[in-house]
């Protein structure tokens, strides 16, 4: 993660930084065996084409496994998160947390007492 002397924007990478990627990888990163397709789909509310997009252009970027497999004989397509691909989002996780502190530095002293706690509480990161 850069440091508070250092650029977060720069750190914020576009793969991660598309609304439907940031979905699926914030779908992906508790789930240690991954998702299907399907549990995917319904969980980020996306077409099976703009899923299948963005799929592949985790894949090419290492992100993620794309594995197809046959369960009780119907074909399956499960999607896992490469230890690459968690250590990668975890820290434009952080630098994102770092963004989103520089701007609610930014509100006046009475929006930061009201609106902070409440920007800051959906950015607890654990370890993970």
């Amino acid at each position: 993660m850069p440091s508070k002397s250092e650029n977060p924007y720069a750190a914020l990478k576009r793969v991660f930084h598309e609304p439907s990627r940031l979905a699926i990888l914030s779908a992906l990163i508790g789930v240690e065996d991954g998702l299907t397709f399907s549990q995917l789909k319904q969980e980020c509310d996306l077409t099976d084409g703009n899923l299948s997009r963005h799929l592949k252009t985790l894949e090419d970027a290492g992100v993620i496994e794309i594995q197809k497999r046959f369960v009780r004989n119907k074909p399956q397509t499960r999607v896992i998160l490469t230890e690459m691909g968690r250590e990668n989002f975890l820290e434009y996780l952080k630098a994102l947390e770092e963004v989103l502190l520089r701007a609610a530095e930014g509100f006046a002293h009475q929006e930061k007492e009201e609106k902070l706690p409440l920007i800051l509480q959906g950015l607890k990161l654990q370890q993970i």
